[in-house]
């Protein structure tokens, strides 16, 4: 449940101050909150706890990555909102998502320790990833935050790679698995499903047509979309979780669209619930995209969907 433990949000960069010494922060872009962040949010958490500080996460709205490489998009595994969600179930203290621009990108690693690090966000200890860069142009490493935090009584923990077998835990990694329709190693990595927030909007209502209501979900631009396919789903609406099938890509057997989109067929399910939110989780790929001949044989391939869909989600499925 989102704030359980009442974790506090405060956004952009305003006048807001911790006392010095008073926190311990960790550090970071914090996209996905996967299985490596966990393991620095829980030091954060401990440390914070083991010496009576105030625990504080620093991270920003936007993926720095995306302000200072124009041209280059990386999509983004979680927004706003579901890392406060995800945040908010952990004993965490404070996140604060700070506005990272131009203007910001230009500040040097020196200062990034003194002004925000001492001075805003009063840290006593910081934690952040070895592969942490900080300051302009990414000057900054871990080795650079130890000898500044030193210099500013600030004692600095780094995070070691987090492995699952052979690989490391990265954002990086589940993208790749994600963009590829692995949703199984991307929910290893992630240490839970991977799931897309967004309102229903009214389509074509092509599915009705053929016997297949499905809710046509838009998400945020900027998020990483599993491969074009059908997925075996479970989506959330109301706190109550359905059995689903979801189909990501173009409709090619309809003409295609110019966009990608999103259509969960919910089991078992009546209501109208465009404009109200659903979150669909990602269990597994069952199929690519495939163009058919006709709505005919689109129609016996969903048969087909739907009953290997029974078999993976049991006897309770309808």
């Amino acid at each position: 449940m989102s704030g359980v433990f009442n974790l506090k949000t405060i956004f952009g960069n305003d006048s807001i101050k911790f006392n010095k010494y008073s926190t311990a922060v960790g550090l970071g872009n914090f996209d996905g909150l996967h299985v490596g962040h966990m393991v620095l949010i829980n030091a954060v958490i401990n440390e914070a706890r083991m010496n009576g500080l105030e625990s504080v996460v620093y991270t920003f709205t936007r993926h720095p990555e995306n302000v200072i490489r124009k041209n280059l998009f990386t999509p983004l595994l979680t927004t706003v909102d579901k890392r406060m969600q995800l945040l908010g179930e952990t004993r965490l203290d404070h996140a604060w998502f700070d506005e990272f621009d131009e203007e910001y990108s230009r500040m040097e690693p020196e200062d990034f320790v003194r002004d925000i690090l001492a001075e805003r966000l009063g840290a006593r200890v910081a934690v952040a990833g070895f592969n942490y860069r900080f300051g302009h142009r990414g000057r900054g490493d871990s080795e650079m935050l130890k000898e500044l935090g030193e210099k500013h009584g600030i004692r600095v923990i780094i995070i070691p790679a987090v492995r699952i077998g052979p690989e490391i835990v990265s954002s990086t990694a589940i993208r790749e698995h994600i963009l590829k329709g692995d949703m199984e190693k991307a929910a290893v990595l992630l240490g839970r499903h991977y799931s897309i927030m967004g309102k229903v909007l009214d389509g074509k209502r092509v599915g009705r047509k053929i016997g297949f209501p499905t809710a046509n979900l838009r998400p945020e631009d900027y998020l990483a979309l599993p491969g074009n396919g059908v997925y075996l789903t479970k989506t959330l609406y109301d706190g109550v979780l359905y059995d689903s099938l979801t189909n990501v890509g173009i409709n090619p057997t309809f003409g295609g669209a110019a966009s990608v989109s999103v259509e969960t067929h919910i089991f078992g399910f009546e209501k109208d619930i465009y404009e109200d939110d659903i979150e669909v989780f990602f269990l597994k790929k069952l199929r690519d995209e495939i163009r058919f001949g006709s709505a005919g044989e689109l129609s016996v391939q969903i048969d087909r969907d739907i009953k290997a869909a029974k078999e993976y989600f049991g006897p309770a499925s309808p």
